[in-house]
């Protein structure tokens, strides 16, 4: 599946939160904001990719920059990590993966011998129009805050 086009108006999205309340894409305009998809909350590498953007949280709101984190996991699942590692960051449930399939972002993958369909680690930049800037489609969980930040600061 394919992502959207870079300089297009990212795809438009309401899901719910890790309280239960709907969230869209749109309310965020006049922000750059981050929308990254992860394969499952509370495992090793999203743990490490989650705490990694909450640490740097007030870095990126001087960028004037907002994350959204997507995954395919019930709302009481994300209520507990983001309880359990302290995110101060929207966390979106994405369980039937129709944000996903926009995103180009749900596909097969393989792990241990075995194939699947799930989420494809990927981050979206999207400046404060509504407009797709960048697309990373290469992430480390362990660098992926400093990462964000660089592209940030580099003009988007």
């Amino acid at each position: 599946m394919a992502h959207p086009k870079i300089g297009n108006l990212a795809p438009a999205f309401t899901l719910q939160d890790q309280d239960g309340k709907p969230v869209k894409l749109q309310d965020f305009r006049g922000k750059n904001v981050l929308v990254y998809f992860y394969p499952k909350a509370m495992t090793p590498g999203c743990t490490v990719q989650a705490c990694g953007l909450r640490d740097v949280k007030a870095e990126l709101k001087k960028l004037n920059t907002v994350v959204l984190a997507i995954s395919p996991d019930p709302v009481a699942r994300l209520k507990k990590f983001a309880e359990r590692d302290g995110l101060n960051f929207t966390l979106l449930s994405d369980e039937d993966h129709a944000v996903a399939d926009k995103y180009g972002v749900w596909d097969l993958k393989k792990f241990m011998g075995r194939e699947f369909m799930g989420i494809v680690r990927t981050s979206f930049l999207i400046d404060a129009e509504g407009r797709l800037v960048h697309i990373m489609d290469k992430v480390k969980t362990k660098t992926h805050h400093d990462d964000v930040l660089a592209l940030i600061k580099a003009g988007l």
